[in-house]
Parts: structure tokens; C-alpha cells; sequence
């Protein structure tokens, strides 16, 4: 999911329980958001904001981070993710976390990201966790461990975040942090590529392809997720599947051209 649609989903559950006025103003400020108007989003969320309501906060710093209506600002959307942050919001957290791992209105910081990160992600929220996870599998602002990174994806991928899906994927086929496991690997690989995760399909395809221990070579399957990775420009996944036509019955490329012309990401 996007940040934007992140924040428009937290943005809909918050209206539900804000109080009047303060609710119709910030309703108000999110239908002009919705509509494109950040101008008016912000006239109606800067006074609550400066009250102390987290949600406008949080909804200024998306404003000056993305440069949405005004000119982008870090800095100034470092200073209202925080306030929101410091009162538990773990969206702001979260996002206040990847300022400080980018550098970006902050000076950079990993061990800073990975306490932000840390305090969303023991609320569950999955950005948080898939991005903490980031951080012990490179060893950035924490100990490397691999142990770790394992954890933190999958509380996000058991969330449906398909960029954890991924990773852990990617670990469990690699042996690290897990015992190496190709069946686990595709099951997490499947999950973020039936998503419409581009390297998880291509992933995918090619543990399809050669056949791993308790995963037996598929030709079809190989072709089909290789051949959606490939439509989205993934281009070592075009000529792996290209390579895989030569190895193909007729019947076997009929079928997954079939398979692919009827596939859709699941939601």
C-alpha cells in the first residue's frame, strides 16, 4: 500500500472519532486533501495541528514531505512528524523514522530510524516493521542480525506487506536467520507476488524454473510469473522467460499464456 493511501486510510478511521468541531474542520481539511486542494488541507489542519492533534500534524508533515501545495520542506515536516510522534502516533513514528534513515531534513541517522521504527513497529504497524527489519539484515544503526530481520518481516508479512513477504522470502531461500527452506521461500514469494510484486514473481518463476529441493521444476508456473515480472520491465525475468519457451511443449506454453491472460493481483 502507498503512504498516501496509507494516510487516507488512517485519515477515514480518524474522523470517526474526532469531536466537534474539531471533526468537521479536519474532515473538511481531508476532503480537500482527497480532492487535491492541500492549499485548503492546510488552512484546516495547521490550527488543529498547533493544538496539539496528531492526526492534523501528522497530515502537515505528509504536506511538506511529499511538496504537495506547498514547497517540499523536510525540515518542517521532520518538526510536525515529531510532535505527532512524541504522542504516539505511529504513522508519524514511522515515517519520522525514514527521514532519519534517508537523511532527509535530519541529519542521517540509523540508530535514530531504528528507535522511531521501533516504537511503530510495537504498535504493529507494518512499514515499521518491514523497515526495522531493513536495518538488522544490513547491520545500519543495529547489531546485524539476520535472526532479527527474520522477526520483524514477518510480523509485517503476516500483515499482507508484500515487501516483507519478499524478504523473507529471500531469506529463508538464502539460510539466513531461518534454516534454509525452498518451500517456505515460495510460499512467501507467492504471497507478495499474487500482490503484484514484480521481484517476487520473478523470484518465483525461477525457482519454478530450475526446481529446488521440495519444490519440483515447473514449466508452466516458471513461465507464467516470469512473463508477469517481464510485463512490468523486469527485464532478466523477459529473456528467462524467453529461454524457457525453447524448453516448453506446446501445450505446456498454451496453457500458461492462458493462466497469465486470467490473472489478477490479489488485494
Amino acid at each position: 500500500m502507498t503512504l498516501l493511501a496509507r494516510f487516507l486510510t488512517v485519515l477515514a478511521l480518524l474522523a470517526i472519532c474526532l469531536a466537534s468541531p474539531a471533526m468537521a474542520d479536519f474532515k473538511k481539511g481531508m476532503s480537500a486533501y482527497e480532492a487535491g486542494d492541500y492549499a485548503t488541507a492546510l488552512k484546516e489542519w495547521r490550527p488543529l495541528a498547533e493544538k496539539g492533534n496528531t492526526d492534523a500534524q501528522y497530515g502537515l508533515g505528509l504536506i511538506y514531505d511529499s511538496g504537495k501545495g506547498v514547497p517540499q520542506n523536510n525540515a518542517e515536516a521532520v518538526r510536525w512528524y515529531r510532535m505527532a510522534a512524541e504522542q504516539g502516533l505511529a504513522s508519524a513514528q514511522s515515517n519520522l523514522g525514514v527521514l532519519y534513515a534517508r537523511g532527509e531534513g535530519v541529519k542521517q541517522d540509523y540508530a535514530e530510524a531504528a528507535r522511531w521504527y521501533r516504537r511503530a513497529a510495537e504498535q504493529e504497524y507494518a512499514m515499521a516493521q518491514f523497515n526495522l527489519g531493513v536495518l538488522y539484515e544490513k547491520g545500519q544503526g543495529l547489531k546485524q542480525s539476520h535472526a532479527e530481520a527474520v522477526r520483524w518481516y514477518r510480523r509485517a508479512a503476516e500483515q499482507g506487506d508484500a515487501d516483507a513477504q519478499l524478504n523473507l522470502g529471500l531469506l529463508y531461500a538464502k539460510g539466513q536467520g531461518v534454516p534454509q527452506s525452498y518451500v517456505k521461500a515460495i510460499r512467501w514469494y507467492r504471497m507478495a507476488a499474487e500482490q503484484g510484486d514484480a521481484d517476487a514473481q520473478s523470484g518465483l518463476g525461477l525457482l519454478y524454473a530450475k526446481g529446488q529441493q521440495g519444490v519440483p521444476q515447473d514449466l508452466v508456473q516458471a513461465h507464467l510469473w516470469l512473463g508477469l515480472a517481464a510485463a512490468q520491465g523486469d527485464k532478466s525475468a523477459a529473456k528467462e522467460r524467453d529461454l524457457l519457451v525453447k524448453k516448453m511443449t506446446p501445450a505446456q506454453l498454451t496453457q500458461a499464456q492462458k493462466l497469465a491472460r486470467e490473472w489478477k493481483p490479489k488485494k
